[in-house]
């Protein structure tokens, strides 16, 4: 976590690379029982280990920015939050937000309390 000096702060989530080191330990096993499968969720694997490496959840005041680097993928204001939940607590895997317009599934690539932790102080949920 890491935050900004500014009059506003910014939370961005440590990476976590459990998920995507999981996929990838769980397919070489799968390698002897279904060979596509494996390699499958390997490439998935690795994929989310890339997506994990390089992106970058940051809270501010007002807003959810997806980052790569110092570009700005995408913007997510509160105020358009409907619901938020964190599926399977006991090994987060999947965050699930839903806005006005649209619903969003992201695999757990940060580190799950933090995110908890940012989510309840920006959006509390709605239940």
């Amino acid at each position: 976590m890491t935050t900004t000096p500014a009059s506003t702060q910014t939370i961005v989530l440590s990476p976590s690379y459990k998920l995507p080191i999981a996929l990838v330990v769980l397919a070489a096993p799968l390698l002897f029982v279904q060979v596509w499968v494996s390699l499958v969720m390997a490439l998935f694997g690795l994929f989310l280990l890339f997506q994990a490496a390089t992106l970058r959840l940051c809270f501010t005041e007002a807003v959810l920015d997806i980052e790569r680097g110092q570009t700005l993928i995408r913007r997510f204001p509160y105020q358009d939050w409907q619901n938020w939940r964190i599926f399977w607590l006991p090994v987060p895997v999947l965050f699930y937000f839903k806005e006005v317009n649209s619903i969003h599934f992201l695999p757990i690539l940060f580190d799950p309390k933090m995110l908890q932790t940012c989510l309840e102080a920006h959006c509390p949920r709605i239940t």
